[in-house]
């Protein structure tokens, strides 16, 4: 009975297997027998197995949930979102400061992976299910950091002001985006007002103000008609 179920699952792994990846790992000069172990792991589950941004990644009715990456001092299973997971073990940190969603477990070595082989199973599980109930990450906004120069212009523009903040969050950042690249303090108040009159508009660094453009409200070139 044992020989049969070990059969019945070995076939399951087999069928889930992808030559790309194996061609990936195969290549690996480092953290090679820990990606082959979280490997084994996933391949218990029903997830298809792929190479995207080569890295083994893991997915569920086409939604990536896990990917694997080697890093310079240990391995990493990724969730993507891992945010929404209730790590009752607290083994999830934030790949970056700021990062949103994406939760990762480290490792360094098999020892570590085998030990925590049965949390990391119920991790992959709530995942699984978070994907089946569509759950979703919440995007948080970030409060911007707007430069000096357009400070400056609010404190002597009121209308310019009020017409800013009442511009969509997204047409805000990107506004912000634009004026702060500039290194130059010049290059920064230039650029402000160059899109002053676009912003009391209230239209954002990408909507059309001609007229013409036929995917409004952005811009699609058409302007140049007019020249």
């Amino acid at each position: 009975m044992n020989i049969i179920i070990f059969s019945i699952k070995f076939i399951f792994i087999q069928f889930h297997m992808n030559k790309k990846v194996d061609a990936y790992i195969s290549k690996l000069k480092t953290w090679k027998a820990e990606m082959e172990a979280l490997r084994a792991i996933l391949h218990e589950f029903p997830l298809t197995e792929e190479l995207k941004w080569g890295k083994p990644c893991y997915a569920f009715e086409n939604s990536n949930i896990i990917i694997i990456q080697g890093f310079k001092e240990y391995c990493g299973l990724l969730f993507f979102k891992g945010a929404l997971l209730k790590d009752v073990k607290g083994l999830l940190v934030k790949p970056g400061e700021n990062t949103q969603g994406g939760r990762l477990i480290k490792f360094k070595t098999v020892q570590e992976i085998t030990k925590l082989k049965a949390p990391i199973k119920s991790y992959i599980k709530e995942a699984i299910e978070v994907e089946k109930l569509g759950l979703k990450i919440e995007p948080m906004e970030k409060e911007l950091v707007l430069p000096d120069e357009l400070l400056a212009i609010f404190k002597k523009n009121a209308p310019f002001k009020k017409a800013f903040n009442a511009l969509t969050p997204g047409r805000q950042r990107a506004y912000n985006m634009f004026f702060t690249a500039a290194k130059q303090a010049a290059t920064r108040e230039t650029r402000i007002e160059k899109y002053k009159k676009q912003i009391l508009d209230g239209k954002g660094i990408n909507d059309c103000t001609c007229g013409l453009s036929q995917k409004m409200p952005y811009c699609d070139g058409s302007h140049r008609q007019l020249k």
